[in-house]
């Protein structure tokens, strides 16, 4: 077996991709950077280094995989969030940098110094860990209905240490602690169940039960809005994620349910992706 240096494999992998990802440099680069467990810069400070014989071939595999559609999360086990890496498998949905937005969003809301939160549908835990590990006076609960989810979002809380989570499993608030919350969060599913997107990309190797949502996507948050009044202290927000043409129709949720300061939020790409709404005093 003749070995390919860093540069070479990146080079020859990033061509086998050219036509099946969006990314197929970066793929490359991150598929290998995981195998050799290795920062980013190492592959501009070495690239005439060769691979060992076991590392080219289980990158010939990586890539083979990708080929298939198979995301690279999954791939690699982990995924990068808010500067924390999260455990990820087929159990729920791979964190993705849009969420960001509502996690941002949330930091700045202007909460009590040890507010009580909520995160409803944690899947890997991405929002509520990362919200605590930015708030640590923050208690912060994060349910899930699947339990194989409520599992993974365990273990990446054990991995970051952070002791101001409770995670249980809870079909939305059937088992949520009965008090009053600052702040609900939820990136529910929020798909139309005959969006052509389901067939496309990362989401065919995602739970369809995480992304699709009767009455065109807004079923559950529908659900979401009208129970969170239960739950919210006088003055409290609720944050939800949702599709980038559903502002308006989330909107009107909140308002027919008598919320207040309704606001939606764009993402990176200048897209309706967060709404927020207060409770009334």
């Amino acid at each position: 077996m003749t070995l390919l240096s860093n540069a070479q494999a990146i080079a020859w992998a990033t061509n086998q991709l050219f036509e099946h990802s969006d990314s197929p440099k970066l793929d490359a680069e991150v598929l290998l950077l995981h195998i050799l467990d290795k920062p980013r810069s190492y592959l501009f400070t070495w690239p005439e280094v060769e691979l060992t014989e076991q590392h080219q071939q289980l990158f010939k595999e990586y890539i083979a995989r990708r080929l298939q559609g198979e995301p690279v999360a999954h791939i690699t086990g982990e995924r990068e969030f808010w500067s924390l890496s999260f455990y990820v498998n087929n159990s729920t949905l791979i964190p993705r940098p849009d969420t960001e937005t509502l996690v941002e969003y949330a930091l700045g809301l202007a909460l009590p110094e040890q507010a009580k939160v909520l995160d409803l549908g944690t899947g890997t835990g991405a929002i509520a860990l990362s919200l605590a590990s930015e708030m640590p006076n923050w208690q912060v609960w994060a349910v899930d209905y699947s339990h194989d989810a409520v599992a993974l979002a365990v273990r990446n809380q054990q991995r970051h240490g952070l002791n101001n989570v409770t995670i249980a499993q809870s079909d939305w608030f059937s088992n949520v602690p009965e008090q009053l919350y600052d702040l609900i969060v939820s990136n529910p599913p929020y798909i139309e169940c005959d969006d052509v997107h389901l067939k496309q990309g990362d989401v065919r190797f995602e739970p369809l039960s995480a992304l699709v949502a009767p009455e065109n996507g807004y079923a559950d948050i529908r659900h979401i809005a009208s129970q969170a009044r239960k739950y919210l202290r006088p003055e409290g927000f609720i944050l939800v994620e949702h599709g980038f043409e559903q502002g308006c129709g989330v909107r009107e949720i909140f308002a027919q349910m008598d919320y207040r300061n309704i606001l939606t939020i764009k993402d990176m790409a200048g897209c309706d992706r967060v709404t927020l709404a207060q409770m009334p005093q």
